[in-house]
């Protein structure tokens, strides 16, 4: 980037701030720090930044022109959506000089229930994407514990995964057609959704999963699902994860068509949920080491069996011994407890105080194994700690959380013990063959452990790529690459 630019920039303010008026209008750019402030910490709290202004384009074409205008003058941009992420992937710098570029405006949402598509702003939000999808008798199959937060620009960008991961695959799997507004300002279209395309490399795939540094997310054409006519939920009670793992194998064995959902928790994780939420009940009568939460679905056809259907499944791994006890949820509002206990354990630990928290993979068949000696390793150097492993063992995804002693200090535990734990998790899992990051992206809070753990080769690749998409290094600076 040119630094000389930037100090341009800095000294003809008023100018960018005319110019990129004329392109978003009044309520499309924000200067009022007090406006911008809530938008500059990240959802942890543990990135704070400072911007030039706050863009907030209503469409693609003012996206577009205010991205020219910040190319033209060499303005770094931050694109932003429901500043829900886990990585400080949204947080501007502290250097004041980017354009904070949110696309919060772009809500709209088109359903073809022919095509079974959903065609979405950027902006618009996960929990909306769904009621719109149910009143057209579909259903978009990704769902998170952030979906009344969680922007469908984010969700590409940081090629989100979920609790449908298992039968549905992560967020690229659901992408089939972009629209991105490149580093020049430039609008590449790729929203043909055709099944078959052959014209050279799938670009849009490049962008999956990219966090703004390549171009930015305008539109996406989503691929849609029947809607589930019937579902069971369930919560079997266990005494290891390598018992978790041999119930998920039976269950996939047995009902493949129908299991939708499979996520572990230990009894710590319950605990701490009931702390947060003294409403919560347990899902089973007697304390457990971990649950395992199973989702099964039907359409029509097979809605009428399902129900028998589960509780054979779960009545023969009872009797082969792949867990203690299970319950089946007796309705709709017992089922959405079940799920509530789950998406509540993010936002109940961090009420426990600091936290190093990993958002991991290994190969699916070794996270028991995983789990076991990475937990005896941590608390034999720290054992006033606790870890907390949960999360999607289906697909070989879980949430590794080391949280300090109470009372500790995040200002001072964070940066030293907080640390040295974390560098010996993505050793360890890059060891094991796994990934640093499974689901939630790299951002600033990852970048240096990408770069020491990572492949040199895959490395360069995507070196290279940002150069070419990006030459001036404008988009998103010091995240992931």
């Amino acid at each position: 980037m040119n630094d000389n630019a930037i100090i341009d920039s800095r000294t003809d303010q008023a100018g960018f701030f005319n110019a990129a008026r004329a392109i978003l209008g009044d309520k499309g750019l924000i200067t009022d720090p007090d406006d911008i402030e809530p938008w500059l910490t990240d959802w942890r709290g543990r990135y704070h930044g400072k911007a030039l202004a706050l863009a907030q384009p209503a469409n693609a074409d003012e996206l577009a022109g205010a991205v020219r205008l910040c190319a033209e003058r060499a303005i770094p941009i931050v694109a932003q959506g429901g500043n829900s992420g886990m990585v400080g992937g949204a947080t501007p710098d502290d250097s004041g000089t980017a354009l904070l570029l949110s696309t919060r405006r772009m809500t709209d949402i088109a359903i073809d229930a022919d095509a079974m598509t959903a065609t979405c702003g950027a902006g618009a939000i996960l929990q909306v994407l769904h009621e719109a999808a149910e009143a057209q008798d579909l259903r978009f199959p990704l769902s998170l514990g952030g979906k009344g937060s969680a922007t469908v620009g984010g969700l590409v960008s940081t090629n989100a995964g979920g609790t449908q991961v298992l039968r549905h695959g992560v967020m690229r799997a659901l992408v089939l057609g972009l629209e991105v507004v490149l580093a020049d300002g430039s609008v590449l279209d790729m929203t043909s959704a055709l099944k078959k395309d052959n014209r050279g490399f799938d670009l849009k795939q490049v962008f999956v999963g990219s966090e703004g540094t390549l171009g930015i997310v305008t539109r996406a054409v989503l691929k849609l699902s029947p809607a589930i006519a019937e579902r069971r939920v369930a919560v079997v009670g266990l005494d290891s994860l390598h018992r978790a793992r041999e119930l998920l194998l039976h269950c996939d064995a047995a009902l493949p068509d129908a299991l939708e959902g499979f996520e572990v928790m230990p009894q710590s994780c319950i605990d701490a949920v009931k702390a947060y939420n003294p409403d919560t009940q347990d899902p089973l009568e007697t304390r457990h080491a971990w649950y395992a939460l199973l989702e099964f679905v039907a359409d029509r056809a097979g809605a009428e069996m399902l129900g028998e259907r589960v509780e054979e499944t779960l009545f023969a791994a009872l009797e082969k011994g792949l867990g203690d006890d299970a319950v089946i949820a007796a309705n709709e509002a017992q089922a959405e407890a079940f799920w509530t206990i789950r998406e509540t354990i993010s936002p109940a630990e961090k009420a426990k105080g600091p936290a190093a928290q990993h958002d991991i993979s290994v190969p699916v068949e070794k996270m028991p194994d995983f789990v076991e000696a990475a937990t005896k390793r941590i608390l034999a150097d720290h054992p006033d700690h606790e870890v907390a492993a949960f999360g999607h063992l289906g697909d070989g995804n879980v949430h590794f959380h080391v949280i300090a002693p109470r009372g500790a200090d995040a200002a001072e535990w964070g940066p030293a013990t907080g640390k040295d734990i974390s560098r010996f998790v993505y050793d360890f899992v890059t060891e094991w063959g796994g990934s640093i990051s499974a689901e939630h992206g790299i951002g600033q809070d990852k970048r240096d452990v990408l770069h020491a753990t990572h492949d040199p080769v895959a490395l360069r690749t995507m070196q290279a790529i940002k150069q070419a998409l990006d030459p001036q290094g404008i988009l998103n600076p010091g995240k992931l690459i």
